[in-house]
């Protein structure tokens, strides 16, 4: 069984490659049309200028920046608050932003309640 070529809105990822900004924004919803619509900022723009380069190591804080058919096969560094997070671009992530593949906020692990927490652990000697 041949596997299944990924298409994105009935067109291929070479298609996708070979269309220009404003024929892809078609394709994109709303929020992603506007942004391309009212032009890249200059950190997405230098980002787009590493990422079409041959770029090894881009590391950038541009979490507001879309995912484009270009992108496809790149590893991105995104910062994440304290570290920058490797992400493989996939076909995919298309039309997304790099920031919801990066999470900023981890989950709250708690430990054991510290003495005087609650009423049963007051009468505990303090040792």
């Amino acid at each position: 069984m041949a596997k299944k070529e990924f298409t994105f809105k009935g067109k291929t990822t070479d298609e996708l490659q070979k269309m220009s900004l404003n024929e892809l924004a078609q394709l994109l919803t709303t929020r992603q049309r506007r942004t391309i619509k009212r032009g890249f900022t200059e950190q997405q723009k230098i980002l787009l200028k590493k990422s079409r380069g041959n770029g090894k190591n881009i590391e950038t804080h541009c979490r507001d920046m879309i995912i484009l058919p270009e992108m496809i096969g790149k590893t991105i560094k995104v910062y994440q608050g304290k570290e920058f997070v490797p992400i493989m671009i996939g076909s995919d992530m298309i039309g997304h932003y790099l920031g919801e593949f990066v999470l900023t906020r981890k989950k709250v692990t708690h430990s054991a309640p510290g003495i005087g927490a609650t009423r049963s652990s007051a009468s505990l000697s303090v040792k």
